[in-house]
């Protein structure tokens, strides 16, 4: 098989030995994973680049990730699933989503949260897919071979790396996030093209190669440095930023996806004992992913990964979750996997599942193009909320590219729609800097928890692999009954709410020509065209949306909850929208202090009467989603508590102020 060893270094009890019903004690097992692949099978050969890898004497490619695998300790009193959680950006998610872990523990330590995997008795495994995750003991990452030309040369090419600053600076590192960097081969290189917008998409132009050096800036000091730039001019907040340059020493960055493929089939399929330590405890396998690690899904389910060496299934079931319509710099020359450009291989064509023909070029293709007709079809849940929509992208994955028509979706996928939510879940405390970059915002961020509509589409994915149980019917915004619109549509509605921020630039994708070979680009930056459309759902007088599922937050509402924001003036770039970051806008308490303040919207006493009155409200839509299968019974009482906790925090008891600060 591909994994060669599992070689574990660390291995003891899960959450102090606590029990989990049926399930038992847990323990955590952590160490590195081996793998050896031959470059030349079928299935590997859309790797890009594996047939420059360097092989060992068996002519395969070797290589390493570190693992995490959280397992009953007795195996067999689980519920034979496995479910694979692909770490974002090296960082685990899967207990934080489906057992409400708090963000400031640390994850694969001692706290199991609400213990929901291991109540329902899954085994969770993390491996190491990402090159350039930093070294850090709280990261899981993979160490790939460089590619070498047939003499034995690194490969150089040219790299584009795009950057927004949030606060001002004279110099910038090449990577994001602290990710490893990828440096500049020559500290003199006058052939690189420094350029700036004052928004995405905006008017480009270029910064003198005379004004800005390849250095680092370390207190007084000016050092020469590859992977950093300094510009004595500064580094403008808000204003987006792009460098291409050439660099030299190129990672097989693809074999990350073969990683994630062989180690959930050899934890399935593996009868060593001395080996696999879940040996005849696994009969299904599942992936989760969320963001970039839900980008990185659908990426493997368009290269149909889903079969191991052997020709064997590998996941009967996905949740590529608020991927959108991307799939990200996971399998190209020089990738950046933690890019979020507009104008990277994160937005190439195909978006949507089914087949459909590309109106920039004229060639049909689909996400499932490649899967579509064999035996290693999954089951797909696509789980996206309105960011990803406002992001340009997600409504390419139900309507064609020209904006005009709804598509079909295959009948082994399912399309659910978290109405009125952001990227990442609820935002509590309300709060307006992004921790991650740094950004404010012009509002609170949003504050819809939609956590249980995932643990619900988890149980329901395995029912409906299991025992062919067919899970809710997809819910999202369409064109033919009107939901999902041109944003341009909804500016009069949001405009008329005191102290919204309506976005002033929309974000949207282009069709990206990198050359003939997408794999190996012969245009960097690509050459950009038309743009693709930017349809988003539409809402109601409140600016509150109608399709989708909708959790009580947004059908009984007691704020405006978007899943946008907008750039404060302390993070510059004004009217831009901040990526993946929602908005929430509380309604007035009193009937006075919304005539007051000129909003159209209801306040609290005109909606509900009191609070008794709300919540018997809030427990009738609970249980009508309980009842359609998009909730869980057992999240019923946590809906009534984030219901109760909003309603006190507008209705006086624990009253939030609006920002002053922008």
């Amino acid at each position: 098989m591909a994994v060669t060893k599992l070689e574990i270094t660390s291995r003891h009890p899960f959450a102090n030995g606590q029990l989990f019903g049926r399930s038992g004690g847990y323990e955590l097992l952590s160490g590195t994973a081996h793998y050896s692949v031959d470059p030349k099978h079928n299935v590997n050969s859309l790797i890009n680049d594996i047939g420059l890898a360097p092989v060992d004497n068996k002519e395969h490619v070797c290589f390493s990730a570190d693992f995490h695998l959280l397992k009953p300790i007795d195996i067999h009193k689980g519920n034979g699933r496995l479910l694979l959680d692909v770490p974002n950006r090296g960082r685990p998610r899967a207990l934080k989503i489906f057992n409400n872990v708090p963000d400031s523990a640390s994850e694969l330590h001692q706290d199991a949260g609400t213990g929901f995997l291991m109540q329902h008795g899954y085994t969770v495994v993390w491996s190491g897919w990402q090159h350039d995750v930093p070294p850090d003991p709280n990261l899981i990452r993979i160490q790939v071979p460089n590619a070498i030309t047939s003499d034995g040369q690194q490969i150089t090419g040219k790299i584009t790396v795009s950057f927004q600053p949030s606060l001002d600076t004279t110099t910038q590192y090449l990577s994001d996030r602290n990710h490893i960097a990828y440096p500049t081969n020559n500290l003199e290189d006058w052939d690189s093209i420094l350029t700036v917008q004052d928004y995405e998409d905006g008017p480009t132009t270029s910064i003198p190669r005379a004004e800005w050096s390849f250095n680092k800036v370390t207190g007084q000091t000016l050092a020469p440095d590859p992977c950093h730039i300094t510009m004595k001019s500064g580094f403008k907040s808000g204003k987006v930023y792009r460098l291409t340059y050439s660099t030299t020493g190129c990672p097989v960055v693809g074999l990350g996806l073969l990683a994630t493929r062989d180690i959930a089939s050899f934890l399935k399929y593996s009868t060593d004992v001395d080996k696999n330590p879940c040996v005849g405890g696994i009969v299904r396998n599942y992936a989760f992913g969320q963001s970039q690690s839900g980008r990185f899904l659908r990426h493997l389910l368009y290269l149909g990964l889903n079969q191991d060496e052997q020709n064997r299934l590998v996941f009967e079931g996905l949740i590529p979750h608020v991927a959108g319509g991307r799939k990200g710099e996971f399998n190209h020359r020089f990738a950046q996997p933690s890019s979020l450009s507009n104008y990277s291989a994160n937005n190439l064509f195909p978006f949507a599942d089914q087949e459909q023909v590309n109106p920039h070029t004229g060639k049909t293709s689909g996400l499932l193009t490649r899967l579509s007709q064999t035996k290693f079809m999954p089951k797909i849940m696509l789980t996206n909320t309105p960011s990803e929509y406002w992001g340009g992208h997600c409504a390419l994955i139900h309507s064609d590219a020209t904006g005009f028509t709804d598509l079909e979706h295959a009948d082994s996928v399912r399309i659910y729609y978290f109405a009125g939510t952001q990227h990442a879940s609820g935002t509590w405390p309300l709060t307006r800097t992004d921790t991650n970059s740094g950004v404010q915002g012009m509002h609170f961020f949003n504050w819809v928890d939609y956590r249980p509509l995932l643990r619900a589409a988890l149980i329901n994915l395995d029912q409906w692999v299991s025992n062919d149980l067919k899970p809710p019917p997809s819910k999202y915004p369409t064109i033919s009954d009107m939901t999902l619109v041109d944003p341009n549509v909804l500016s009069k509605t949001f405009q008329e709410i005191p102290e919204l921020d309506f976005p002033t630039y929309f974000r949207r994708i282009h069709h990206l020509d990198f050359g003939i070979d997408q794999g190996n680009p012969d245009f960097m930056p690509p050459k950009i065209a038309n743009p693709y459309p930017n349809l988003v759902p539409m809402v109601n007088q409140d600016g509150n949306e109608t399709s989708g599922i909708l959790l009580p937050a947004i059908s009984v509402p007691v704020a405006t909850c978007a899943g946008w924001n907008t750039r404060s003036i302390k993070s510059g770039g004004q009217g831009q929208i901040i990526g993946n970051i929602g908005s929430t806008v509380p309604f007035a308490h009193l009937k006075s202090e919304r005539v007051t303040a000129g909003d159209p919207r209801l306040s609290l006493e005109e909606r509900y009467g009191d609070k008794s009155d709300y919540l018997r409200m809030v427990s009738i839509e609970t249980e009508t989603l309980i009842n359609q299968g998009y909730l869980l019974r057992e999240d019923e009482t946590n809906l009534i508590e984030d219901a109760t906790r909003q309603y006190d925090s507008v209705g006086g008891h624990t009253k939030i102020s609006m920002p002053t600060d922008n």
